[in-house]
C-alpha cells in the first residue's frame, strides 16, 4: 500500500514479501477454507477472520522447487492483474513535491539534500501513477478488481489454475479435486497437526524412585 495509508479495522495484514505467500493465500486450497471457516457480514458476505481462517488453515510442506514454482505462479498473476489494472500505455509516472519531515509519514520519500538541520523537514517526491489523459482516466475507473473477477478472462482463469496446480502439488494431491474433498484432507491435516502438537506441549511424567522398607507409603 501507498504510504501514508489509513486502513480500517476490518482489514487484515500479513507481514510477508514473497510470492511464495501470496500464492499461497490466493489459492484455491485456501479460499475454499476460508469460506468454510468465515463468518458471514451483513448477510451473505464473508468475513476474513484469522483466527479461524489462516491460524486453523494447515499450510503445506514444500520442497524448494515446489515452493519456487508456487512462487513463480504468484508472481506471474500479479503481473497480470496489475497490467490489466493499470496498462502502461494508460498512465504515466509524475511526482509530487510538498515539504515533509524525515520523521513523519512522508519520510522514505524525502530529498533527504533539501532537509533543513534545525527543523528535520524538506521536500517530499512522491512518484504517482496518474492516467495520461482524461479519456484514460474515465475508462480506468472501470479496471477495478471487483470488474476483472466478474469478468473473469480467459487469461485470468489459466493465471489461477496453474497456481492451483502448484499449491496441490505442494501437498501432495491431484490438481482437480472436488472442494469437498480439499475441505476433508485439510481437515484431516488439521487434526493430525493439532494432536502432535498436544502431545508435544504435554509435560513429560516424573519417574518416582521406589520406597525404603523403612519409610512410610
Amino acid at each position: 500500500m501507498p504510504t501514508p495509508t489509513l486502513a480500517t479495522d476490518q482489514v487484515i495484514v500479513f507481514g510477508r514479501d514473497d510470492d511464495y505467500f501470496q500464492g499461497l493465500v490466493q489459492s484455491r486450497v485456501h479460499e475454499t477454507w476460508a469460506l468454510r471457516q468465515c463468518t458471514a457480514l451483513g448477510g451473505n458476505t464473508p468475513r476474513y477472520g484469522p483466527s479461524k481462517c489462516f491460524e486453523t488453515f494447515p499450510q503445506p510442506s514444500p520442497t524448494h522447487a515446489q515452493e519456487a514454482a508456487i512462487a513463480a505462479a504468484a508472481k506471474e498473476l500479479n503481473e497480470l492483474r496489475e497490467r490489466w489494472l493499470n496498462p502502461p500505455e494508460w498512465i504515466e509516472t509524475r511526482t509530487l513535491e510538498f515539504p515533509g519531515s524525515v520523521s513523519g509519514p512522508w519520510a522514505r520519500y524525502v530529498d533527504l539534500a533539501t532537509v533543513d538541520a534545525k527543523t528535520g523537514v524538506g521536500t517530499v517526491r512522491y512518484p504517482r501513477l496518474e492516467p495520461r489523459n482524461a479519456d484514460f482516466a474515465a475508462k480506468l475507473k472501470k479496471r477495478t478488481l471487483t470488474n476483472l473477477y466478474n469478468e473473469r478472462p480467459t487469461w485470468l482463469d489459466l493465471a489461477h489454475k496453474k497456481l492451483d496446480a502448484a499449491v496441490a502439488a505442494a501437498y501432495g494431491w491431484p490438481a482437480d479435486l472436488s472442494d469437498e474433498a480439499i475441505l476433508e484432507k485439510l481437515l484431516a491435516l488439521n487434526l493430525e497437526r493439532a494432536a502432535a502438537e498436544a502431545k508435544d506441549a504435554k509435560p513429560a511424567k516424573k519417574a518416582q524412585r521406589g520406597k525404603a522398607g523403612d519409610e512410610m507409603l
